[in-house]
């Protein structure tokens, strides 16, 4: 059994009939990306952050955000030790493996501008000395999207920084009646083992780096992505750091289907997780569609390369 079908039969055991929420899920874990999971309350996004980190053997931490959360309860701060006489610098939970950030768009704009240099270099900068944070290093954050009391919007500069979106759904009742049955006794995820090492997932994420894209298929890439800028009703299309993140995620779900080599379906099939998040709606837009539905229309609007690649 390879690594990442240990993973997805790990964290099985605790997320009930949701494979394709587990696979994007793995897909950010081998990209080395971030994961926004944006769903209503009780359909399971911290139990998957939790099942994936525990599967990893990596260090898990949970950051509840509020409107009182300042930065340096995120990032950690530098105070006055009154003992010792002395500056010290605390760690905050941002630093481990995989990091829940619970109900991101309850901090204020200052507190969730801390995660900026968070997620994309990887560092923390505290009294202005630079921190590297442990690797694999992947924020996975929720919000409720039918919620708005008491919430401030993701600005585009944050939301471009995650990889992509799940949005997991109830549960059909099949999967829902065999999650009574194996919760009635005691919570899976209290027995949950590691199966994989974080060396392993560091060797995985170099690995995703070697899959090949060929040529044509390169050029779907874009033509989606070039199609989300020039849409009526679009005001802005996808960013290069967007098209960066479609190619990672596309390599990362290839190796999880056990390919060297990127197909359309790859793109195809991550078109709306990786990129309606970054689309940003004119007046009009808001009105009249969703960005998923525009993601829909661009991806029939846009040839599919045929020729065996």
């Amino acid at each position: 059994m390879s690594i990442l079908e240990r993973i997805r039969e790990n964290v099985s055991q605790v997320i009930v009939g949701k494979e394709e929420v587990i696979d994007l899920a793995m897909i950010a874990l081998v990209a080395n990306g971030h994961v926004l999971l944006e769903d209503v309350p009780g359909t399971g996004k911290t139990s998957l952050a939790k099942s994936l980190a525990k599967s990893i053997d990596g260090k898990f931490q949970r950051v509840q955000f509020t409107s009182d959360t300042l930065p340096g309860d995120v990032v950690g701060l530098e105070y006055f030790d009154m003992k010792e006489s002395d500056f010290k610098t605390r760690m905050g939970p941002i630093f481990a493996n995989i990091v829940l950030v619970d109900e991101i768009n309850r901090a204020v704009p200052r507190t969730q501008s801390a995660l900026l240099e968070v997620m994309e270099e990887r560092t923390v900068t505290i009294a202005g000395e630079t921190h590297v944070l442990p690797q694999p290093f992947i924020v996975l954050a929720t919000q409720n999207p039918l919620e708005s009391a008491g919430t401030f919007p993701l600005p585009d500069a944050q939301l471009d920084r995650f990889l992509l979106t799940i949005r997991q759904g109830y549960p059909n009742r099949i999967h829902e009646k065999e999650m009574l049955r194996r919760f009635r006794q005691q919570d899976p995820l209290r027995s949950l083992q590691s199966v994989v090492s974080l060396a392993d997932i560091l060797s995985l994420q170099e690995k995703a780096k070697q899959v090949e894209i060929h040529e044509e298929v390169e050029d779907y890439l874009l033509d989606i992505v070039e199609k989300t800028r020039q849409h009526e009703l679009v005001e802005i299309g996808v960013s290069p750091r967007g098209s960066l993140a479609f190619m990672r995620a596309a390599q990362a779900r290839a190796l999880l289907k056990g390919r060297e080599f990127c197909t359309p379906d790859d793109f195809y099939t991550l078109a709306e997780p990786v990129c309606s998040h970054r689309l940003t709606l004119s007046i009009e837009g808001d009105m009249k569609t969703t960005k998923a539905h525009v993601m829909k229309e661009i991806l029939e609007q846009v040839a599919v390369p045929v020729e065996n690649v």
